[in-house]
């Protein structure tokens, strides 16, 4: 038997449940060897990794027991990025990163890429530099003992932002890139898996809130999922395509199958997600050797669960993995990197080399006399004035032509006394004047005494008491808004229950209160 499984990791450099006790050097190492072992497959691919290859240590990318492959994003760091880890006993005859070829190597690439002119060179780098395709070539044996040769094609498919128009044509050329590196691979001899994160629910039972999505049978992604699949309960030739999901193989009617939950929302305490991960297999794969198509939903650690098929063939392991694998690269393989590696040589033709060195010695020379020319023009220390000393402070400001310069000699009127324009005040005047005086100081230190006992009685109460939700009279929790608009940064109160059908009870309500300015 060959079990395989497929799982949108989330980062695998971030510890699961369970591991938080390890060492921190080592804490994310045991994560994937504990994954590993619970997974129990001779396959693993992984999805949303986003890790790069300078981020990637040994003891991440070598597991005992098992051989890895990796692709990173090459735009961005810690994005994307997809992994996959076979046992020692399924060891890959080739192995390949990206589904144009522009990645591949000379030696263990897999080949079979189709017709791509539809596509630039361009857009092909750019489809392939975000880390979402890996391939492995495995040989399998079937229970008749006849030989046969297995693609597996590890995928992560973009998300279609809908503030971001251009990520859904990018999107639906990625699937256009993959469908057609799948089917160059059936019409080459090969049998092909394709697993991982699809990002798109294909069916009405496959989402939580389907019924009210505007216009959800005509979403492109799911359309050309209809193009791609088989529906086996229908003999119509329109719906009959190279792959059979596997899983509706063998749960064609299972409600409440998703693989995939908002984290935020805490949905997945109620199993309100959708299934976006998928185990696709061709027609005479699946109907001759798959055995059993799964999920994992008890397998914590993500926003989306594992998914998995059992295959009743078994794996021919090749001799030696492919370069592709991670225990070659040169920071894992023991070798000492010389700086040549990084140098670029750069190619000059003779004619140029001539015209640079006849650049560089006019250049010297006209240096040279420059130089001569400033020892010459310069003034030595006998040469110069003995008058010339150390300006005054003074000697840099010059009096303002607008303003006129009185004279040293005039001297200004003295201003009168104070004690000539004030009248003498009577003992009664006097009397008022401290009376008010009194009651003016009595007055500001009242006010004062005020401002501090409502400053700390503001201090000493705490914050404001939580407000309780509408629906269920529980107290509220605070969010932030981080949509960008007017409202960014702002803070609201809404019911803590995760979220889920609107006729469940015990989800969440729709209570919503903004949070006042402390």
């Amino acid at each position: 038997m060959l079990r395989v499984v497929s799982w949108n990791i989330n980062g695998i450099r971030r510890p699961v449940q369970g591991v938080a006790n390890q060492e921190p050097s080592n804490c994310a190492a045991v994560a994937v060897g504990r994954i590993l072992d619970e997974l129990d497959a001779d396959i693993v691919c992984l999805q949303e990794t986003k890790v790069t290859r300078d981020a990637l240590t040994e003891p991440l990318a070598i597991v005992e027991g098992y051989n890895s492959y990796f692709s990173f994003s090459r735009n961005r760091s810690g994005y994307s990025g997809v992994a996959t880890f076979c046992k020692d006993n399924a060891t890959p005859v080739a192995a390949e990163e990206g589904l144009s070829g522009l990645f591949a190597t000379q030696n263990g690439s897999v080949g079979c890429y189709g017709n791509m002119d539809e596509f630039t060179q361009e857009e092909l780098r750019a489809l392939d530099s975000e880390g979402r395709a890996l391939l492995t070539q495995h040989k399998i044996r079937t229970w008749e003992g006849k030989e046969r040769i297995l693609t597996l094609i590890n995928v992560y498919c973009p998300h279609a932002d809908p503030g971001r128009p251009e990520r859904l044509v990018f999107k639906m050329r990625f699937y256009r890139l993959l469908q057609i590196r799948a089917e160059a691979l059936l019409a080459a001899g090969s049998h092909v898996i394709i697993l991982g994160d699809l990002n798109t629910a294909h069916r009405p039972i496959d989402h939580w809130d389907a019924v009210n999505l505007e216009c959800f049978e005509e979403d492109p992604g799911r359309k050309w999922m209809d193009s791609l699949l088989s529906n086996l309960g229908c003999q119509s030739a329109s719906h009959v395509g190279p792959f059979i999901d596997s899983y509706r193989c063998f749960q064609p009617k299972q409600e409440g199958a998703f693989t995939c939950w908002s984290a935020v929302t805490g949905a997945r305490h109620l199993n309100y997600g959708s299934r976006l991960d998928y185990v696709l297999g061709d027609r005479t794969l699946v109907i001759d050797t798959f055995q059993a198509s799964f999920l994992l939903p008890e397998v914590m650690g993500s926003d989306h669960c594992p998914v998995g098929a059992v295959l009743s063939v078994s794996s021919v392991p090749a001799k030696q993995c492919p370069p592709l694998c991670t225990r070659f690269l040169p920071e894992f393989a023991g070798t000492q990197l010389k700086i040549l590696r990084f140098l670029v040589p750069l190619e000059q033709s003779p004619v140029l080399e001539q015209s640079v060195l006849q650049h560089n010695n006019q250049t010297r020379v006209q240096t040279c006399q420059n130089k001569a020319q400033v020892h010459s023009t310069r003034p030595r220390p006998s040469q110069a004035g003995s008058g010339r000393g150390q300006k005054n402070l003074k000697s840099y400001f010059q009096p303002s032509p607008n303003c006129p310069q009185a004279s040293p000699d005039i001297e200004l009127p003295s201003p009168p006394l104070m004690s000539t324009l004030m009248t003498p005040k009577t003992s009664e005047e006097e009397a008022v004047v401290k009376v008010v005086k009194g009651r003016a100081k009595a007055s500001e230190a009242k006010d004062e005494k005020e401002v501090r006992t409502s400053f700390w009685k503001s201090v000493l109460a705490g914050p404001l008491r939580t407000p309780l939700c509408g629906g269920h009279r529980e107290p509220c929790v605070m969010r932030t808004v981080k949509k960008p608009g007017p409202n960014l940064g702002r803070r609201f109160y809404m019911c803590a229950r995760p979220r889920g059908p609107p006729t469940d009870p015990s989800s969440r309500c729709n209570f919503f209160l903004w949070s006042r300015p402390s």
